[in-house]
């Protein structure tokens, strides 16, 4: 039996897997400043390709992009009380403007600021208040802005790309002159969310209503993407907020509608981030390391020269570059295929274990052999790894695009299975609680049962250390019993352990 590549194995220790499946693969690291991380080249690589496919799907909605500051006066961030308690605990604050020697080799801040500035939580405030300067008339609306930028949260306890003091993300804000357009906002982006998270990611999710104790501080609606990881826990991967009129009577957000009314506008926001590369980990990676998607690799086909003679190395390497050009003029999903040549000068063993790590859908190895046989040695990073298959170069052309689909399409039916297959029908709170107690031995998941939305709900949860996921947007429409309240409802609602 051969020993994977990543220890601790997810069933030894899934937290350490984990951290290890990101180690091994170069994504990211702990950097000097206190729970924020340092993104590598490769991690890098796959939040650009999110962003660009992401962006340019929001734009062909209408949104466009801008971008606000990342300070905020304090006095902003008061004009909304019930939106800032929500992050009071979680925000850094700017007291100073300048440094200056402490007299002993050191430096120390100086210059009281005259009002603090809160590095940006989010950005509600700030664009809250330029859009009271923007919007005027009915004519003016809607205002479908977007920003991808960082944010800063200052959280107790961190995990790389699952909850980090400083992330990135996009957070779009728009603005309407009616509550039925600004809902129909909120829908539609989070039904991109799903499509996107869903196709892109293959990451399948459950899209519900937020319950109030989990609602967005200042949202009158919350609704959001639930995705099941491998260890049963529920990640929340995206969030799409219905504001109401909250923030613009906060802000005097005002127009004259159609009638020569005065009226305040009705709001949107809605962003998912770079927690989305943990939740890609987590679904999909095994023993071995990280597990791509193929329409979010950042490089879908790896070709390995193989060679051991000084002789053979021209001749194998020309054979692979010119193999890389066929193959990047190759289309699949309306894009070049993205083909990489691993030219280093190390040994071909530590090369296709570093590329298996780094979870590329496909791997060529190409050796003087093969070039005699005008063939490659094709590898899945979805199948064993040692599973080869011999391949002729002149069946690449048709084959590899309808690969490169079956592996991406596979993923997501693997981790539909999955989710599937930890996910239980409760009728009572006795089979609620033997679910979630601590001495059961199996993986918990998702837990679907006849709910209300209470506070008396929220408070039993606590000790289980399990809350409300969702209430999904598809119900079967039949009427139930609560089992905490034994209040009659029609919603069933999802809970689990979450991150």
């Amino acid at each position: 039996m051969q020993k994977s590549a990543i220890s601790p194995t997810r069933q030894e220790n899934y937290p350490e897997w984990y951290q290890q499946v990101i180690s091994e693969a170069d994504l990211a690291e702990v950097s000097p400043v206190r729970g924020c991380m340092v993104i590598k080249p490769w991690g890098y690589a796959i939040w650009e390709r999110l962003q660009k496919i992401l962006d340019a799907r929001l734009k062909d909605t209408g949104h466009v992009n801008a971008y606000f500051p990342l300070l905020i006066p304090l006095s902003q961030l008061e004009r909304e009380a019930k939106h800032i308690e929500g992050f009071a605990k979680e925000c850094a604050v700017v007291t100073h403007h300048r440094l200056i020697s402490d007299g002993e080799g050191g430096l120390k801040p100086d210059g009281t600021l005259e009002e603090p500035y809160v590095i940006r939580p989010t950005s509600e405030t700030i664009i809250g208040t330029m859009y009271s300067k923007w919007i005027q008339s009915y004519r003016d609306l809607p205002v479908l802005l977007n920003q991808w930028a960082n944010v800063m949260r200052w959280e107790m306890r961190t995990r790389l790309f699952l909850r980090t003091s400083e992330f990135l993300w996009q957070e779009g804000h728009t603005a309407h002159a009616t509550a039925e357009e600004a809902v129909e906002e909120t829908l539609k982006i989070l039904e991109l969310y799903r499509c996107f998270v869903e196709g892109v990611l293959a990451m399948p999710v459950i899209v519900g209503e937020k319950t109030e104790g989990e609602r967005f501080p200042g949202a009158v609606n919350t609704y959001c993407m639930e995705a099941m990881m491998q260890d049963g826990k529920a990640l929340q991967a995206g969030t799409s907020h219905f504001l109401g009129q909250n923030f613009a009577k906060g802000y005097d957000i005002q127009f004259t509608d159609q009638q020569g009314q005065i009226q305040h506008v009705w709001t949107t926001s809605w962003g998912v981030s770079t927690r989305l590369i943990g939740g890609l980990i987590m679904t999909h990676s095994d023993d071995n390391g990280l597990v791509l998607p193929p329409q979010l690799a950042p490089h879908q086909i790896v070709i390995l020269p193989i060679y051991k003679k000084e002789e053979d190395k021209h001749r194998v390497l020309s054979f692979c570059k010119d193999l890389q050009e066929k193959l990047h003029a190759l289309n699949w999903r309306d894009e070049r295929l993205r083909v990489h040549v691993d030219m280093r000068d190390i040994a071909g063993g530590e090369k296709n274990w570093q590329w298996i790590k780094k979870g590329v859908p496909v791997r060529l190895e190409i050796g003087p052999r093969d070039i005699a046989d005008n063939a490659v040695s094709l590898y899945r990073r979805d199948q064993a790894v040692k599973e080869r298959h011999n391949t002729a170069v002149a069946e690449l052309s048709l084959m590899l695009p309808t690969l490169l689909e079956e592996i991406q399409c596979g993923l997501f039916t693997r981790a539909e299975k999955y989710r599937h297959d930890h996910s239980v029908h409760i009728q009572n709170l006795k089979e609620f609680n033997a679910y979630f107690e601590e001495k059961n031995e199996g993986i918990t998941g998702f837990a679907h049962c006849y709910a209300v939305d209470s506070p008396e709900v929220e408070q039993y949860l606590k000790p289980l250390k399990v809350s409300a996921r969702c209430i999904p947007l598809e119900q079967d429409g039949k009427e139930g019993v609560c089992i905490f309240t034994g209040t009659k409802t029609r919603n069933k609602v999802v809970f689990a352990r979450a991150y």
